[in-house]
């Protein structure tokens, strides 16, 4: 809505928060800087959601298609303000305001993505790249690395899904705050090998530059350090593949069973 516009003519066209931003300022001469936008997310837009006033669209928060809109049922409301019916709307609204709590977030609850780590239950935020995740951890682990314990893997909601610090201490790693860590780690102690694994969808393979910043982070660890980039589809592996580095591996979740092995002495084995 514009300042002149009438309830009755309110929409709930999808928006981003750079898109409500550049609304706010050109519409009613409130400017937030660009760099606000995740305050406004996590301040505004997460507690619109969780009251049912607002939805997303289920893509991943990273995602430059990430989008929200206001839902149905609050949008009915809206256009009642003013008129006679306003009551009567407003009340009707309160008194399904909690089933429709519950109505969103079951559906964002079905638009989560169930794995299985270490034994125990977890879900990925939607998205391709936890979609990656997932192929990593349930496809490429029983086939690549059987056995193995993930010792860490991340989301793109929840930082860091999985985090066994005592271990990765314990195997050498020195961790701080501004280190970031492979998306999946895998630990074999059959073999004592650790598999470092990108998930990569548009950024971050096993580059020469990526794999000097995990050897400064694991220094000190004397278990065998396996290097793996996965990706989706070979589409995505031909975009990257001029970039990676040597002695690594690519393992592609389209083609499960197959690995690529950028040469090295041995095929899926720790580098010297």
């Amino acid at each position: 809505m514009k300042k002149r516009d009438f309830w009755a003519d309110a929409s709930n066209e999808w928006m981003r928060i750079h898109d409500v931003i550049a609304y706010t300022k050109d519409n009613y001469g409130v400017t937030y800087a660009e760099n606000s936008r995740e305050t406004i997310r996590k301040q505004a837009m997460h507690h619109f959601r969780n009251a049912a006033f607002i939805e997303d669209n289920g893509l991943a928060t990273n995602s430059p298609n990430y989008r929200y809109r206001l839902t149905a049922e609050s949008l009915r409301t809206i256009q009642q303000f003013g008129t006679k019916s306003w009551g009567a709307a407003r009340d009707a609204f309160l008194s399904i305001h909690e089933s429709l709590i519950a109505q969103y977030a079951s559906k964002r609850t079905m638009r989560k993505m169930p794995v299985r780590i270490n034994g125990a239950d977890f879900t990925f935020s939607p998205g391709k790249h936890n979609a990656l995740q997932k192929a990593i951890i349930e496809e490429f682990a029983p086939r690549f690395a059987p056995n193995s314990e993930c010792l860490y893997v991340g989301d793109t909601i929840a930082k860091d899904l999985v985090k066994n610090e005592d271990k990765l201490r314990k195997l050498g790693f020195e961790i701080t705050l501004h280190d970031k860590m492979p998306d999946v780690v895998l630990y074999s102690t059959e073999k004592n090998w650790l598999f470092f694994i990108e998930s990569v969808t548009s950024v971050g393979p096993m580059e020469p530059k990526r794999i000097k910043e995990i050897e400064q982070m694991t220094a000190k660890v004397t278990a065998g350090k396996v290097y793996v980039t996965a990706f989706l589809d070979f589409k995505t592996f031909k975009k990257f593949s001029e970039t990676l580095a040597w002695e690594t591996e690519v393992w592609i979740s389209d083609m499960p069973d197959h690995m690529i092995h950028l040469n090295g002495d041995k095929f899926l084995g720790p580098r010297r």
